[in-house]
């Protein structure tokens, strides 16, 4: 029997274990049985189970989006009669699972509850277990989400591209052990208890990670509109901006429009053909409306000394409030405006025009847009000196560093809390640990 995948021993191992004959089960505890998924729950349950009285009524609609792990979004209903056809059915206590990639490696699974008169009707992209009497479904729903049943499956998908699907043989012929039903719920409440325990672990890091982006936006906003805080002269005069998004700016600091600080290099932008983008994709960095993305599009600059401005240029995109600096030589398509800084701070320009509120001026409904005209015109704050907008420039990038690094800390503690919870998981539903003498404390 291999060991148990956890960082400390204070779960006991059954006190017998016997060999399955199934490669990837291995050892399993002596008094438990295999067997195949399709005598535990019947796959995509047929809808002559639906009274005909009960079509005229309303019943939970659930496309594919609104089906996560452990989740379901219920908050759109239709009649029974109108889905009945084209769409699967489920009803409350079956067990759901996304079929498709990327979904299905997300492992979006739930049981289905509080449906619409206890009926539901969803994506054809999900299957349906419906487990009989010898299957708890709870039990059923963590045992699919262990590793050796995700590998088979995702390695047995059929389709190309984005449509691969896991086929229903898979599913049905997939060999798994399983001890009574009482014991396969003793398992079901001991990882419920447990992974809540860990799933509120992760939350408030994903708390952390959310309030470190919102002050590390706080001091990038302070940072740009208000000067890096001087601790000789802490309360700088200030002045009404005159601009509403602005307030009040530092006494010393200009105020204008972007068109009189950043050159435009809009009108630089030349078609090229198929063969030309083919032939050049691969020499430079591409850039499209939301950053660099890793193909030619529809336009490029048309000499070299601009395809790339070496010390930087701002890209804005043309339909979200979206700035960033490129360096080094690039392309770029139509969907982003390009202006270029005088005094080579493409980074502080872009922390400027990003800090902006731009939606009040995107126009068009059909494909809304940032207009150069809205752009060119948009007011901004900034100090005269190169010295201190370079200082400025310098703070934040350090300031970015350090909430970067304490956000990276918050990611790998989740990602070592999940890869606990998966292996706590196959270790309770494999049979790894007895949980049977477990109780809730």
């Amino acid at each position: 029997m291999t060991g148990i995948p956890l960082s400390d021993k204070k779960y006991r191992v059954y006190p017998e274990y016997k060999e399955s004959g199934v490669e990837w089960l291995g050892a399993i505890p002596e008094h438990w049985q295999t067997i195949s998924v399709k005598y535990l729950a019947e796959l995509n349950p047929k809808k002559s189970g639906i009274k005909t009285s009960e079509l005229n009524k309303e019943c939970t609609f659930l496309p594919m989006e609104k089906l996560k792990l452990n989740s379901l979004i219920l908050n759109e209903t239709k009649q029974v009669s109108d889905v009945y056809d084209g769409y699967t059915y489920f009803k409350d206590g079956d067990l759901l699972l996304a079929k498709v990639t990327p979904c299905f490696e997300n492992k979006n699974t739930a049981i289905a509850l509080n449906l619409k008169n206890g009926i539901g009707f969803g994506s054809s992209e999900i299957y349906v277990l419906r487990n009989f009497k010898n299957a708890h479904n709870k039990y059923l729903y963590y045992r699919l989400q262990e590793n050796s049943f995700m590998d088979i499956a995702t390695a047995a998908m059929t389709g190309a591209g984005g449509l691969k699907r896991v086929p229903a043989d898979v599913i049905n012929s997939y060999t798994l052990a399983t001890p009574s039903y009482y014991e396969q719920q003793k398992i079901a409440n001991f990882l419920d208890h447990e992974t809540a325990k860990i799933d509120t672990l992760i939350a408030k890091q994903e708390k952390l990670i959310a309030l470190l982006k919102e002050k590390r936006q706080a001091v990038i906003s302070h940072a740009v509109t208000r000067g890096i805080p001087n601790k000789e002269q802490p309360n700088a005069p200030m002045k009404d901006s005159g601009v509403e998004w602005l307030d009040e700016v530092p006494e010393h600091w200009t105020i204008c429009e972007i068109k009189f600080v950043l050159t435009s290099l809009d009108f630089r932008r030349v078609p090229l053909s198929g063969e030309e983008r083919s032939h050049r994709s691969g020499e430079y960095r591409y850039y499209g409306a939301s950053g660099v993305i890793d193909h030619i599009d529809d336009y490029i600059f048309d000499e070299p000394t601009v395809l790339v401005g070496e010390d930087g240029a701002n890209l804005i995109s043309r339909r979200t409030p979206l700035a960033f600096a490129a360096h080094g030589k690039y392309w770029v398509n139509n969907h982003a405006h390009i202006l270029k800084p005088t005094d080579g701070l493409a980074d502080y320009w872009a922390e400027v025009i990003e800090n902006i509120n731009i939606e009040p001026l995107i126009s068009g409904s059909a494909q809304p847009k940032f207009t150069a005209e809205a752009l060119n015109n948009l007011k901004i704050a900034f100090p005269e000196s190169v010295e201190e907008r370079l200082s400025i420039e310098n703070h934040i990038k350090e300031q970015k560093e350090k909430f970067d690094l304490l956000m990276l800390k918050a990611n790998s503690s989740i990602s070592l809390i999940k890869e606990r919870k998966t292996a706590l998981i196959s270790a309770a539903v494999t049979g790894k640990i007895d949980v049977r003498n477990w109780q809730e404390m």
